[in-house]
């Protein structure tokens, strides 16, 4: 996402330049003055509202995506409850972004620690850092609440079929008030990551949120343990297939598509560089699914679905941080690298005991932690105070010592507050459901309806 240096760079012609400069030729004549007219500037200012509104309703769409994939990667008796924590999510997520979590992420510094977090705009009010460029503040603000609902419901398809869904609803809350803004805060508030001597770059989130949401999601299953029967009584991890394939990758399509909000809507305005985001999103996409394919098809002597899809989200996540900055071939190739990663770390978290139904850990932890560092070794743009070039394009090692900084300075803050998080939990309204309640399903337990009614 554009950092406020970016205001200093030379603005690419945008559409609206072009569609004023044409209405101008068309009606120009003595009784049609210029100046009575919408200007170029006043177009392009129209474009990027609609374009970015537009944008976070692609992003705010993905909460659909999440919730099939995790629904159809785990079993019927528990869809119900599914669809309810991704629903919650995002509901209990914007209220509690609204009146805190935006203001930590991009209000004033009224607390003298403006670097590690915002003290100014509670609420929306204030003269807190409100909007970018053009875009009006509520425009602005409804894009980065879709990302906050992003960040928050990557964690309930990892702590799946057997979390109790009240202490599901007061991690959601704390993560998107608090957790969440304060990383946010550190890179597209302009905070102390935008401000090393290299700045971290984490363009539209591979780390601020995609790793964020899959350290607290690792946390979240560790704290819970594995699900009844996971494991053997040799200690050897069980598949427990998921009740609907078509499901997932419905979900991963939707993903798809909303993905074309999360990365071009974060350039912030309707400009044709959009066009070069969508396609390094798309070669990643691709790559990530093909390579995932492929692994499991040679391992297994058969192509996976799931792991496939999961490694078209897989290249999405990674690719995410440097979208900007890659041409097409580094897109490819972080793309390819997150589609094998995602296959090999699903298996080591099995073996570890960290049981995630759905491999969000690995797609959205792991891989978003590549995505990030990935830039310090393929990033092809060199932009003052933004971003240098990678290791593999000539730009020495600056970036990708940023990159690392920044990743593990997010990943250790996120493991510490999340822990903190879930062991008060535990401590308090406890996490996990009983026996009897996980063994039937949540959907009866949790919601007093089945999720599937048959007769």
């Amino acid at each position: 996402m554009q950092s406020d240096s970016k205001k200093s760079l030379v603005r690419r012609l945008g559409l609206g330049a072009v569609v004023a400069t044409l209405a101008g030729l068309a009606f120009a004549g003595p009784t049609f003055a210029a100046e009575e007219g919408p200007t170029a500037a006043d177009v392009q200012k129209i474009l990027d509202n609609v374009w970015i509104l537009i944008a976070a309703v692609l992003v705010i769409f993905m909460q659909a995506g999440f919730a099939l994939v995790e629904a159809g990667l785990t079993r019927g008796k528990n869809v119900a409850n599914i669809f309810m924590k991704n629903l919650m999510d995002f509901c209990v997520g914007a209220l509690l972004f609204f009146a805190v979590g935006y203001a930590i992420a991009f209000g004033g510094d009224l607390t003298g620690f403006g670097k590690y977090l915002g003290g100014d705009g509670w609420f929306l009010a204030g003269d807190g850092i409100f909007s970018y460029g053009n875009l009006d503040k509520f425009v602005f603000f409804t894009y980065q609440v879709a990302f906050a609902a992003t960040a928050a419901t990557i964690v309930s398809g990892a702590m799946a079929e057997r979390t109790k869904f009240k202490a599901y609803v007061l991690y959601s809350a704390v993560i998107s008030a608090v957790i969440y803004p304060v990383v946010v805060r550190w890179q597209w508030g302009g905070g102390w990551l935008f401000q090393l001597d290299t700045p971290f770059h984490d363009f539209a989130g591979s780390a601020l949120v995609h790793m964020t949401g899959g350290v607290a999601a690792a946390v979240g299953a560790a704290f819970l343990g594995p699900r009844i029967g996971k494991y053997g009584p040799d200690g050897k991890p069980r598949a427990i297939p998921g009740h609907s394939i078509p499901f997932a990758i419905l979900g991963c399509f939707i993903l798809l598509v909303g993905w074309y909000g999360f990365n071009p809507g974060s350039w912030l305005g309707a400009d044709p560089v959009i066009g070069k985001i969508a396609v390094n999103t798309t070669l990643a996409a691709a790559a990530g699914a093909g390579v995932a394919m492929t692994i499991t098809w040679l391992k297994s002597g058969k192509p996976d679905v799931a792991m496939t899809g999961n490694g078209l989200l897989a290249g999405l996540v990674g690719v995410t941080a440097g979208c900007w900055v890659v041409n097409g071939l580094g897109a490819t190739i972080i793309g390819a690298l997150a589609g094998a990663i995602v296959v090999y770390s699903v298996s080591f978290f099995d073996r570890v005991r960290i049981d995630d139904p759905v491999g969000a850990v690995s797609v959205h932890g792991v891989c978003g932690a590549f995505g990030a560092i990935a830039v310090g070794l393929f990033s092809a743009t060199e932009a003052d105070g933004v971003v240098k070039k990678g290791l593999f394009y000539g730009g020495g090692a600056d970036q990708l010592v940023s990159q690392v900084i920044g990743v593990v300075a997010v990943a250790v803050f996120v493991l510490i507050t999340t822990a903190i998080l879930f062991g008060i939990l535990k401590a308090t309204v406890g996490l996990r459901i009983d026996e009897q309640a996980e063994r039937e399903g949540l959907d009866i337990h949790e919601h007093g309806v089945p999720g599937y009614v048959t007769e």
